[in-house]
């Protein structure tokens, strides 16, 4: 680690400088689960709850000195990891259904996260948090697998217009909720949003592995697809909870194909995005940079992206849904230097094109839609109106 990363690493709060002790994967030991004195132990669940990685935590202190950690703090990561547990074997149980329910219809499914990622990198449900189930299928058969979910009990959650086709592109997943079960679910058809380029499903479908949790077949992402899409869905959130990387350190430790890798990462403009999460796992938690990965970390982008996410990471803001004034300006920032030359060039230019707002806003006809192109400037500005209006 070198002296930059070192010095705001350094300057972290101590009850997260620990944590990431405690996570570092080849120093589980006495010494490690030694907490620093004057401990805010209220500090340190809530450091350990917005990086969802209370289940991986109990798993190492349950075996420490008990005169050390409080039994308030071991009864609420108990408490807590017992919880995921169920959760965890819940999710694994609609999973296999869902799958089973859209295999039976012809439409290929693949778990990009949930169960079958923690039964893979951490070979256990329970040492993994995991919210939803995330499912990636064909895009042409993204309606259908949408009705599918519906006749199972699963309802639209945060709708949005397809009057136009801008939302394949515009977005990524549609969000579902079933109420009974209590589950969220994202239905995929795309790995990203703003249109970057990633493989397509089938290539996915043909490089997938078939999950050992369940009895029917489970298909999830090949081994290195599966870290081109952690590292950009780590890197679009800026890495604000710290499991995401934990996964990345998993997934390096359990081994991958660095010559394929490498292909997956040039094609895809990726190698931004994988350089940064290997800088940032050998930063916070020792993770040794081999020859192979080398090539990678090479460039000022890397080095840059990675610093940024430390100050994502240093916080307790959720990125997602939590507005912070100062943080927002920076992730602007951080997005903007993210994305490679064609996405700011599309990011730029989707502000001109039509979309499905724009239809509702002012419905036309169909034979009338083309329309929607030189009034695009003047239904963006009424909208803005509207909404500086209404504050």
């Amino acid at each position: 680690m070198d002296n930059e990363f070192a010095r705001l690493i350094n300057a972290f709060p101590k009850e997260l400088k620990w944590l990431l002790s405690l996570l570092h994967i080849d120093k589980q030991d006495s010494e490690s689960q030694t907490a620093p004195s004057n401990m805010d132990w209220d500090y340190f669940l809530k450091v350990v709850k917005h990086h969802r990685v209370y289940p991986l935590v109990y798993s190492i202190l349950k075996n420490a000195d008990q005169d050390l950690i409080p039994d308030n703090v071991l009864h609420k990561l108990r408490s807590d990891y017992n919880r995921n547990t169920f959760h965890m074997l819940h999710l694994s149980s609609e999973m296999e259904s869902v799958c089973k329910s859209l295999r039976n219809h012809q439409v290929l499914s693949l778990m990009l996260k949930g169960p079958v990622l923690s039964q893979e990198l951490y070979g256990d449900l329970s040492l993994r948090t995991s919210k939803d189930l995330d499912i990636l299928v064909p895009m042409e058969d993204v309606e259908k697998a949408e009705q599918i979910l519906m006749d199972l009990g699963y309802e639209v959650n945060h709708e949005f217009p397809r009057i136009l086709g801008d939302w394949k592109w515009r977005f990524h997943h549609i969000s579902f909720f079933h109420a009974q079960k209590r589950i969220q679910l994202e239905l995929h058809w795309r790995l990203n949003p703003e249109m970057g380029m990633e493989p397509k499903f089938h290539e996915l479908w043909d490089r997938s592995r078939v999950s050992t949790i369940t009895k029917y077949p489970v298909h999830f992402l090949g081994n290195e697809d599966l870290f081109l899409y952690l590292v950009s869905h780590g890197a679009r959130h800026a890495w604000f909870r710290l499991r995401w990387l934990v996964d990345i350190d998993k997934i390096v430790h359990k081994g991958l194909d660095w010559t394929t890798l490498r292909e997956l990462l040039q094609v895809y403009k990726s190698n931004h995005v994988g350089g940064q999460a290997l800088l940032l796992i050998a930063a916070l938690f020792g993770t040794e940079i081999t020859h192979e990965m080398s090539t990678l970390i090479e460039g000022k982008l890397q080095r840059k992206l990675a610093i940024n996410a430390l100050a994502f990471i240093r916080t307790t803001i959720n990125l997602c849904s939590e507005p912070h004034p100062e943080l927002d300006k920076q992730y602007r920032r951080y997005m903007y230097r993210l994305r490679w030359g064609q996405q700011k060039w599309n990011f730029i230019m989707r502000r001109f094109y039509p979309s499905s707002t724009d239809a509702v806003m002012l419905p036309l006809p169909k034979a009338l839609h083309f329309l929607y192109v030189p009034l695009r400037p003047f239904l963006w500005l009424l909208r803005q109106i509207k909404q500086q209006s209404s504050l």
